[in-house]
């Protein structure tokens, strides 16, 4: 059985919401409780692998469990992006090039393997484990554009998620009114949602003087992570038995 949600308005409300929490939540851990990119990357790895194979081990989508390993993935990219840019010191345009390779490498194979990369047909434990590991690549991906964007573009915060608020506007755009594949569109926006989420959470935690709204990473992830409970408890409220259409 599909385990995975409707793709619809909801979900990518959702979705943008959760990989904005797991920026501010990233910073949270690494930043404001000092732990350390190090740190934080690890423990929240291991919490997500713990997460991970519970939704393998369910049969049927369970709405909570499938946002929290959402989270996860969005929370430890943000730490593990940030260790590979900032203490390794590869910088965020060679950091965004190692994971875009790296995503596109995953993407091939998952296409190769498995003949199919369409969220509605995901089946059986090797397409959800590449499912969830594409998903953990992008959203460390999108850590990495996100800060590339806001930080080193010259963009800002504000700049960088107008930016690629427009790109995912046109390639709904396309959705709706081309017959460019679905499938190919649909990762398109997936993997794009992560540097708009990035570059919000940037944009709500950061002082005023670095051009940010200064709320903190406490108070923004407090402000998202109910939002999120939020929708996702009226989702799971007027959800209806049906399969996901992508």
């Amino acid at each position: 059985m599909n385990k995975l949600p409707e793709i619809t308005i909801f979900f990518w409300a959702m979705k943008i919401c959760a990989t904005t929490l797991g920026e501010t939540a990233g910073d949270l851990f690494s930043m404001t409780m000092n732990l350390g990119y190090a740190v934080s990357s690890l423990l929240l790895l291991c919490i997500f692998l713990i997460s991970l194979v519970a939704q393998l081990r369910i049969r049927y989508h369970q709405p909570w469990l499938y946002w929290s390993v959402i989270l996860l993935t969005s929370t430890a990219g943000t730490t593990v992006s940030d260790f590979m840019d900032r203490t390794l010191g590869l910088g965020y345009g060679v950091g965004a090039l190692l994971l875009a390779s790296l995503l596109a490498g995953l993407l091939v194979f998952w296409k190769i393997t498995q003949h199919n990369i369409s969220v509605s047909n995901v089946s059986g434990t090797k397409p959800e484990i590449l499912y969830w590991l594409v998903i953990l690549v992008s959203n460390t991906l999108g850590t990495a554009l996100g800060d590339y964007l806001s930080d080193s573009s010259g963009l800002g915060f504000f700049g960088g998620a107008m930016l690629i608020s427009s790109v995912i506007t046109i390639t709904a755009i396309a959705y709706w009114y081309t017959t460019v594949s679905r499938v190919a569109l649909f990762w398109i926006a997936f993997v794009l949602t992560r540097p708009l989420g990035a570059t919000i959470g940037d944009l709500m935690t950061k002082p005023i003087e670095h051009g940010g709204l200064n709320w903190g990473t406490q108070g923004s992830s407090f402000a998202l992570f109910i939002i999120l409970v939020s929708i996702i408890l009226y989702t799971s409220r007027t959800a209806k038995p049906l399969a996901t259409h992508n």
